[in-house]
């Protein structure tokens, strides 16, 4: 018979926050798969819980590679515990491939539920959560970072994304110019642990905040584009724009405002003021 796979969520700051099948997990498993060995002993020191089975490190830099070993025990019958920093694996973290692998092998894959920095700050966040995507990191160069926030610029569902407190000025500063400096957001910062911080406001006031530097694991919470609230043509929009920047706005804060108050994404408001410019200088 085949083997198991089991993911394991692991505490994300407080270590009372491990689930009890956790610490049976790590006694029993034959195999456990750790994103950082040195990190699973000081959470089993902790738990005071002494593994039984053979300890591996699976991280980002050899998953390709120990994937298929970890698959071989589970097809001659091993129970795999996989676990990673904190939180559930496969979550931005490493996990996926040998999901995949073993689902295709038609071998059992189960979990042990945890805590989830993703739910935390959701819950925490004061922003709708009904309906909410999750984006993971941004890239780290500024144009892809740009690009990959215009893709969700329209999005209706709160957003949430997990960022390095040494990007997350930049990241704060590009989500106010792309989503609008009054759009809501929450800064979770350390959850669970002793500092933790929830900072609420408009992108634009936490992107100056943050700019001061901040610390620790960060999770970002937005909400959601707003709803259209007015049916407006292309040249509804140019005018708009004109009368706010006729009354001392410079074009991109109208812009921006336009696309606010008709709830619109900025994208759609600025192409529509750059094609009536090029219809204008396309004029005899």
């Amino acid at each position: 018979m085949t083997g198991t796979l089991v993911l394991a969520g692991t505490p994300i700051g407080d270590i009372a926050d491990a689930p009890p099948r956790l610490v049976a997990e790590l006694a029993g498993a034959d195999v456990i798969a750790a994103e950082d060995t040195r990190r699973l002993r000081r959470l089993t020191q902790a738990l005071d819980v002494q593994p039984s089975g053979r300890v591996v490190s699976y991280f980002e830099g050899n998953e390709s590679a120990r994937t298929p070993e970890l698959v071989e025990a589970l097809v001659g019958g091993a129970r795999v515990l996989l676990v990673t920093d904190a939180g559930m694996p496969s979550v931005s973290d490493p996990g996926y491939r040998l999901v995949a692998a073993a689902v295709e092998k038609d071998i059992k894959v189960t979990a042990v539920p945890g805590p989830s920095a993703v739910l935390t700050a959701l819950a925490l966040s004061g922003l709708p959560v009904d309906r909410f995507c999750f984006e993971g990191f941004l890239p780290r160069k500024a144009g892809e970072r740009l690009s990959r926030l215009r893709e969700v610029e329209g999005e209706r569902r709160t957003l949430v994304y997990f960022e390095a407190p040494h990007r997350l000025d930049d990241t704060l500063a590009a989500m106010a110019e792309v989503f609008g400096t009054q759009r809501r957001a929450a800064v979770c910062r350390e959850l669970t642990k002793t500092y933790e911080e929830v900072k609420r406001g408009p992108l634009g006031e936490l992107a100056a905040w943050a700019a001061e530097g901040v610390r620790g694991e960060i999770t970002v919470v937005v909400e959601g584009a707003p709803e259209k609230t007015e049916s407006l043509d292309a040249d509804e929009l140019v005018r708009r724009v004109r009368v706010r920047e006729e009354a001392g706005e410079r074009r991109k804060e109208a812009i921006a405002a336009v696309a606010a108050d008709a709830g619109l994404p900025k994208r759609e408001v600025f192409d529509a003021v750059v094609a009536a410019k090029n219809a204008t200088r396309g004029t005899p």
